[in-house]
């Protein structure tokens, strides 16, 4: 007995509900426009900042860094030091992550850029992306990625 009388609708509790359910409040706030699929990302998702490097001291890619870094909304980047000041979004990949909280890469002899993204829900991305002699550019990118992201399988979430 005591249980159901503790238990109040939050509207009520707090003064917010109408009794008269015709009476309209007059808002003192315009009203919103619709949000974006992009404006719901960044609501829902706020990270730290997060930075790795992978660098290659053989072959054509000696002396070549792979940065990738992640911004305050989850967002993650890559940077290709022969193409410098240029951040890459790796959204554009396909099946990327949409609320990135770690990042880290290697890169192979052969060339292999391995690009793994923790995502927020504690599910890790990996995409390989083939080097060459040409720096990495958001026009060669996905070409370079083949599929893009897949799922680590057993991600110990």
């Amino acid at each position: 007995m005591l249980l159901g009388s503790l238990m109040v609708p939050s509207a009520a509790a707090s003064g917010g509900m109408d009794h008269d359910p015709h009476h309209k409040k007059a808002s003192s706030h315009p009203a919103k426009a619709p949000a974006s699929p992009d404006d719901e990302h960044k609501e829902r998702c706020s990270t730290s900042r997060d930075i790795s490097t992978a660098g290659s001291d053989f072959g054509f890619l000696a002396g070549t860094l792979f940065r990738l870094a992640t911004d305050r909304r989850g967002h993650a980047f890559l940077n290709d030091s022969r193409n410098p000041g240029v951040w890459i979004n790796l959204g554009i990949l396909a099946n990327a992550p949409k609320c990135v909280t770690d990042t880290a890469a290697s890169i192979t002899e052969a060339g292999t850029l391995t690009v793994n993204l923790l995502a927020r829900d504690g599910v890790i991305h990996q995409a390989r992306c083939t080097a060459s002699a040409t720096p990495f550019t958001p026009a060669n990118l996905p070409a370079a990625c083949g599929t893009g992201f897949s799922p680590v399988e057993d991600t110990p979430v």
